[in-house]
Protein backbone atom coordinates (compact mmCIF):
# COMPACT_ATOMS: atom_id res chain seq x y z
CA UNK A 1 0.00 0.00 0.00
CA UNK A 2 1.37 3.42 -0.93
CA UNK A 3 1.21 6.50 1.23
CA UNK A 4 -1.20 9.20 0.11
CA UNK A 5 0.86 12.40 -0.02
CA UNK A 6 -2.36 14.44 -0.30
CA UNK A 7 -3.11 13.63 3.35
CA UNK A 8 -0.22 15.94 4.30
CA UNK A 9 -1.48 18.90 2.27
CA UNK A 10 -3.19 21.86 3.97
CA UNK A 11 -6.96 21.65 4.45
CA UNK A 12 -9.37 24.54 4.05
CA UNK A 13 -12.62 25.31 5.78
CA UNK A 14 -15.50 25.35 3.30
CA UNK A 15 -18.98 26.77 3.35
CA UNK A 16 -21.84 26.64 0.87
CA UNK A 17 -24.78 29.00 0.64
CA UNK A 18 -27.77 29.60 -1.56
CA UNK A 19 -29.03 32.81 -3.12
CA UNK A 20 -32.82 32.66 -2.93
CA UNK A 21 -35.05 35.52 -4.03
CA UNK A 22 -38.75 36.26 -4.15
CA UNK A 23 -40.63 37.51 -7.24
CA UNK A 24 -39.73 41.10 -6.20
CA UNK A 25 -35.97 40.31 -6.31
CA UNK A 26 -35.56 40.50 -2.54
CA UNK A 27 -32.93 38.15 -1.06
CA UNK A 28 -33.81 35.62 1.62
CA UNK A 29 -31.61 36.03 4.71
CA UNK A 30 -31.63 34.04 7.94
CA UNK A 31 -30.81 35.24 11.45
CA UNK A 32 -28.68 32.69 13.32
CA UNK A 33 -29.02 32.34 17.09
CA UNK A 34 -25.22 31.98 17.45
CA UNK A 35 -24.00 35.10 15.53
CA UNK A 36 -24.62 38.83 15.71
CA UNK A 37 -25.27 39.15 11.97
CA UNK A 38 -27.51 37.57 9.35
CA UNK A 39 -26.51 35.05 6.66
CA UNK A 40 -27.70 33.51 3.42
CA UNK A 41 -29.09 30.00 4.01
CA UNK A 42 -26.35 27.39 4.02
CA UNK A 43 -23.50 26.33 6.22
CA UNK A 44 -20.32 24.37 6.70
CA UNK A 45 -19.32 21.64 4.27
CA UNK A 46 -18.65 18.51 6.31
CA UNK A 47 -15.76 16.07 5.79
CA UNK A 48 -16.18 14.01 2.62
CA UNK A 49 -19.22 16.10 1.56
CA UNK A 50 -19.44 18.14 -1.62
CA UNK A 51 -20.45 21.82 -1.43
CA UNK A 52 -23.56 20.97 -3.51
CA UNK A 53 -24.59 18.18 -1.13
CA UNK A 54 -23.90 20.46 1.86
CA UNK A 55 -26.20 23.21 0.63
CA UNK A 56 -28.98 20.72 -0.12
CA UNK A 57 -28.61 19.27 3.40
CA UNK A 58 -28.44 22.70 5.04
CA UNK A 59 -31.57 23.97 3.25
CA UNK A 60 -33.55 20.95 4.44
CA UNK A 61 -32.22 21.39 8.01
CA UNK A 62 -32.50 25.20 8.17
CA UNK A 63 -35.65 25.98 6.21
CA UNK A 64 -37.32 22.64 5.57
CA UNK A 65 -37.08 23.33 1.83
CA UNK A 66 -36.23 20.71 -0.79
CA UNK A 67 -34.48 23.19 -3.11
CA UNK A 68 -32.29 22.02 -5.97
CA UNK A 69 -29.27 24.36 -6.27
CA UNK A 70 -28.43 25.76 -9.67
CA UNK A 71 -25.09 26.96 -10.92
CA UNK A 72 -22.29 28.43 -8.84
CA UNK A 73 -22.59 32.23 -8.67
CA UNK A 74 -19.66 33.04 -6.38
CA UNK A 75 -16.49 31.37 -5.17
CA UNK A 76 -14.91 33.46 -2.41
CA UNK A 77 -11.56 32.72 -0.77
CA UNK A 78 -11.48 34.19 2.72
CA UNK A 79 -8.07 34.78 4.36
CA UNK A 80 -7.33 33.60 7.89
CA UNK A 81 -8.19 35.81 10.86
CA UNK A 82 -7.13 35.46 14.49
CA UNK A 83 -10.37 33.57 15.28
CA UNK A 84 -10.75 31.59 12.03
CA UNK A 85 -8.79 29.60 9.50
CA UNK A 86 -8.83 30.50 5.83
CA UNK A 87 -11.82 29.26 3.90
CA UNK A 88 -13.48 28.78 0.56
CA UNK A 89 -17.10 29.90 0.38
CA UNK A 90 -19.41 28.98 -2.50
CA UNK A 91 -22.79 30.55 -3.28
CA UNK A 92 -25.16 28.64 -5.55
CA UNK A 93 -28.18 30.02 -7.37
CA UNK A 94 -31.32 28.86 -5.58
CA UNK A 95 -33.73 30.59 -7.95
CA UNK A 96 -36.97 32.35 -7.10
CA UNK A 97 -39.17 30.97 -4.35
CA UNK A 98 -42.89 30.99 -5.00
CA UNK A 99 -45.33 32.18 -2.33
CA UNK A 100 -46.35 28.52 -1.89
CA UNK A 101 -42.75 27.50 -1.19
CA UNK A 102 -42.28 30.44 1.17
CA UNK A 103 -45.27 29.32 3.28
CA UNK A 104 -43.44 26.01 3.79
CA UNK A 105 -40.37 27.55 5.47
CA UNK A 106 -39.75 25.99 8.88
CA UNK A 107 -36.91 27.20 11.13
CA UNK A 108 -35.02 25.11 13.69
CA UNK A 109 -35.48 27.24 16.85
CA UNK A 110 -32.10 26.24 18.29
CA UNK A 111 -30.23 27.43 15.17
CA UNK A 112 -32.23 30.22 13.52
CA UNK A 113 -34.10 33.08 15.17
CA UNK A 114 -35.88 34.34 12.04
CA UNK A 115 -35.75 34.88 8.31
CA UNK A 116 -36.66 37.82 6.05
CA UNK A 117 -36.91 38.95 2.46
CA UNK A 118 -34.44 41.84 2.13
CA UNK A 119 -33.80 44.57 -0.40
CA UNK A 120 -30.16 45.35 -1.22
CA UNK A 121 -30.17 48.13 1.38
CA UNK A 122 -31.70 45.90 4.06
CA UNK A 123 -29.20 43.14 3.28
CA UNK A 124 -26.30 45.58 3.62
CA UNK A 125 -27.58 46.60 7.04
CA UNK A 126 -28.03 43.02 8.31
CA UNK A 127 -24.98 41.27 6.86
CA UNK A 128 -21.33 41.62 7.84
CA UNK A 129 -19.36 43.75 5.35
CA UNK A 130 -17.77 40.62 3.87
CA UNK A 131 -21.12 38.84 3.45
CA UNK A 132 -22.72 41.97 2.00
CA UNK A 133 -20.02 42.09 -0.68
CA UNK A 134 -20.46 38.37 -1.41
CA UNK A 135 -24.26 38.59 -1.66
CA UNK A 136 -24.10 41.68 -3.89
CA UNK A 137 -21.64 39.84 -6.16
CA UNK A 138 -23.98 36.81 -6.28
CA UNK A 139 -26.95 38.99 -7.22
CA UNK A 140 -24.90 40.63 -10.00
CA UNK A 141 -23.58 37.28 -11.24
CA UNK A 142 -27.10 35.90 -11.46
CA UNK A 143 -28.34 38.97 -13.36
CA UNK A 144 -25.38 38.84 -15.77
CA UNK A 145 -25.45 35.05 -16.25
CA UNK A 146 -21.87 34.72 -14.96
CA UNK A 147 -19.91 33.24 -12.10
CA UNK A 148 -17.36 35.30 -10.17
CA UNK A 149 -14.27 34.62 -8.13
CA UNK A 150 -13.68 36.81 -5.08
CA UNK A 151 -11.04 37.10 -2.39
CA UNK A 152 -12.40 38.35 0.92
CA UNK A 153 -15.52 39.51 -0.95
CA UNK A 154 -13.58 41.59 -3.49
CA UNK A 155 -13.29 40.89 -7.22
CA UNK A 156 -9.86 39.73 -8.33
CA UNK A 157 -8.75 41.14 -11.65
Amino acid sequence: MTDDFTATLPRKRMGAGLLLTDPDDRVLLVEPTYKPYWEVPGGAVEADESPHAAVVRELKEELGLPVQPGRVLVTDWVPPRPDRTEGLMIVFDGGVLTPEQTVGIRLPADELRSWAWCTAQEADARLSELLARRVAAAVRARAEGTSVYLENGFHVS
